[in-house]
């Protein structure tokens, strides 16, 4: 039961192979396409491994959304988000967060000028098109509130002003889930905001070697100086207009809603997604297929980004949880009942 989401080519090459000769894509991917490859090799300079991270990453940037990391410290989530930020042109941001953060360190402040008379605003760090998160459960539910406007709407509202923050922007948070001491649970809104909740693991044995050569190659280099920028914001976001045209077919439309909807009626779960589940997985589905060339959804893709979608808008029951029952399962147990559309 307890069996990976991610999209298999070897399973599927044959299917490709034949979709390949057969149809002709009726919307252009060809530059989306070499853009996100152009990407994989800039960050493939620096990290070893991590594909799946990378490609969800990549399709949340189409997608428009916003991602939560979540790993052990050490596994390269801060220097991923960063080195990514680094292959764009665009305007980066990076917060700490902390137990004594106050929401004006992020949004802004007023202040009075005196030589004017009058109170000016001062943009916080937040105005910017890739912001980093550090550790975002290390800052109490007064902080974390102050993102909510600005993740669902991209605007600030500041003494009754709007701020309408400049596309794209996208949020990159990342947190512990071993370390419990001076950290706060993130509000259900909050985590509903972020379209991927991607878990990262320890790299295999071969990975490690690699990690360890290139480090030692490295001498006084930094990293992030081996990634070269590529894509312009203009670019980024001419792209996630493309990515809107892939077309999604009526049965798969009920597809994803079938599937959302199990998730509210499972006995093993005390909460299940919301509609705005439902929303991303459309949004991601579209994104995934454009990376993997094609115009069209399938349920394989469908699969491959329902389980980041889906995974930290669930609560599984207290007496399910006890016994050890993991969202992976109850996930992967939702997907196989419910009927594929041929």
């Amino acid at each position: 039961m307890d069996t990976p989401l991610e999209n298999n080519p070897e399973n599927t090459g044959e299917e490709t192979h034949k979709e390949e000769i057969t149809f002709q894509n009726r919307v252009d991917l060809t530059e989306l396409q070499n853009s996100v490859q152009q990407i994989k090799v800039e960050l493939g300079k620096v990290i070893v491994g991590q594909k799946h991270m990378i490609d969800m990453l990549l399709t949340a940037l189409l997608a428009n959304g916003h991602v939560l990391i979540e790993g052990v410290p050490g596994i390269a989530k801060t220097i991923t988000a960063k080195l990514l930020a680094k292959t764009l042109t665009v305007d980066f941001g990076r917060i700490q967060f902390t137990p004594d953060l106050m929401p004006s360190d992020i949004l802004g402040t007023s202040i009075f000028d005196l030589k004017k008379s009058e109170f000016e605003f001062k943009k916080g760090p937040v105005f910017t098109n890739m912001l980093l998160i550090d550790e975002i459960n290390r800052s109490p539910a007064k902080t974390q509130a102050a993102l909510f406007e600005v993740m669902e709407e991209k605007q600030i509202t500041i003494d009754g002003t709007k701020y309408i923050l400049a596309p794209p922007f996208i949020v990159l948070a990342t947190q512990n889930p071993i370390e419990q001491e001076g950290t706060y649970r993130l509000p259900e809104a909050q985590l509903d905001r972020f379209l991927f909740k991607i878990d990262i693991t320890y790299p295999s044995l071969e990975e490690e070697v690699e990690i360890i050569l290139r480090e030692h190659q490295l001498k006084e280099n930094k990293k992030i100086d081996q990634v070269t920028p590529f894509l312009s914001k203009e670019d980024i976001v001419k792209y996630q207009k493309l990515v809107n045209e892939i077309i999604v077919e009526p049965h798969l439309i009920k597809y994803i809603a079938e599937i959302i909807n199990q998730t509210r009626t499972n006995e093993f779960l005390y909460m299940g997604a919301s509609p705005r589940a439902s929303i991303a997985i459309l949004k991601s589905s579209k994104a995934f297929a454009a990376i993997n060339g094609r115009d069209f959804v399938t349920p394989e893709d469908i699969k491959a980004v329902a389980f980041p979608v889906i995974q930290h808008r669930i609560i599984i029951t207290p007496e399910r949880e006890m016994e050890g029952v993991t969202a992976k399962q109850i996930i992967n147990q939702i997907i196989q009942n419910v009927e594929i559309p041929r």
